[in-house]
C-alpha cells in the first residue's frame, strides 16, 4: 500500500457507493451498515484492562467505556481503538512481512497514548522474531497543529508534527530526530495514517529519508480493529 493509495481510500459507505442509481447506493448503504453492526457485536465489549488500586482512571481504547474523551483531542477520535493485522516492511534485510498490533487510548486527560508492537513474519505468515516497539502521545496543539511524540525501543525519540486530510486521515512529518548512542542511524519520516473499509480498519504508511535525502517505502500496513 502506498501514501497514494491510502489518500485515495474510501472511509464511508457514501464516498464508495456506485453511481449506479439509488437502488444500487442503498443496496451499499445497507450492506454497509449490516457490516458495521457486525463489527460491533464483536468489538464494542472488548477493552484493555489496567491493574486495580490507582486513584486515577484507567485508560481506555473503547468510547463506549471509562472517561469521556476530552474535547481537545475529538479531532483523533477515529484512531482510539485496539487494532491488528498484517503489512509490510523494508529494513537492510530487504522486503519482509510483519504482524502488528496498535493500541490507542485515553484516561480523559488532553491527550491519547500510543502502544505499538510489532513482529517479523515468515512467507507463511508465521511467528519468526520480534520486530518493532514504540510508544507515544498524540495531541493537538492551540494552532490545530497534530503533535504525535514517539520512543522507539531502539533508542530513537521522535517529534512529529502534522494535520489532517480528512475526517479520518491524518499526515505528519518529523520536525526533530533525538538518538542514543547505541541506536542506529535513521533518517526523518513521513506517516500517513487513515481509517478505511467504513473504520473497521486503520491503515498506514511511512516513509523514510535515505542516506541521499530521498524518501523510501518503510512500513505499510492495514489492521483491523479489534476492540473499541
Amino acid at each position: 500500500m502506498t501514501s497514494d493509495d491510502l489518500q485515495n481510500t474510501p472511509a464511508s459507505a457514501d464516498e464508495a457507493a456506485p453511481t449506479g442509481g439509488v437502488h444500487s447506493a442503498s443496496t451499499v448503504g445497507q450492506s454497509t451498515l449490516d457490516m458495521a453492526a457486525e463489527r460491533a457485536e464483536r468489538t464494542s465489549t472488548r477493552n484493555i484492562t489496567g491493574l486495580p488500586g490507582l486513584p486515577v482512571p484507567d485508560d481506555t481504547a473503547n468510547l463506549r467505556m471509562g472517561p469521556d474523551l476530552h474535547p481537545g483531542v475529538l479531532g483523533l477520535l477515529p484512531l482510539v481503538g485496539v487494532w491488528r493485522g498484517e503489512g509490510e516492511g523494508n529494513d537492510a534485510g530487504g522486503d519482509y512481512r510483519f504482524g502488528q498490533q496498535i493500541v490507542v487510548s485515553h484516561d480523559g486527560q488532553n491527550f491519547l497514548s500510543w502502544e505499538s508492537r510489532s513482529w517479523k513474519l515468515d512467507t507463511e505468515g508465521e511467528y519468526v522474531e520480534p520486530d518493532l516497539r514504540e510508544s507515544g502521545f498524540w495531541r493537538i496543539g492551540e494552532d490545530d497543529d497534530i503533535e504525535f511524540l514517539v520512543a522507539h525501543a531502539s533508542g530513537i525519540i521522535e517529534l512529529y508534527y502534522g494535520a489532517p486530510v480528512s475526517q479520518t486521515a491524518w499526515e505528519l512529518a518529523t520536525d526533530a530526530v533525538v538518538r542514543t548512542k547505541s541506536s542506529p542511524l535513521i533518517g526523518g519520516s513521513k506517516r500517513l495514517y487513515g481509517l478505511v473499509e467504513q473504520g473497521g480498519a486503520l491503515a498506514y504508511v511511512e516513509e523514510r529519508v535515505d542516506p541521499d535525502g530521498a524518501l523510501f517505502p518503510r512500513l505499510s500496513a492495514k489492521l483491523d480493529r479489534y476492540a473499541g
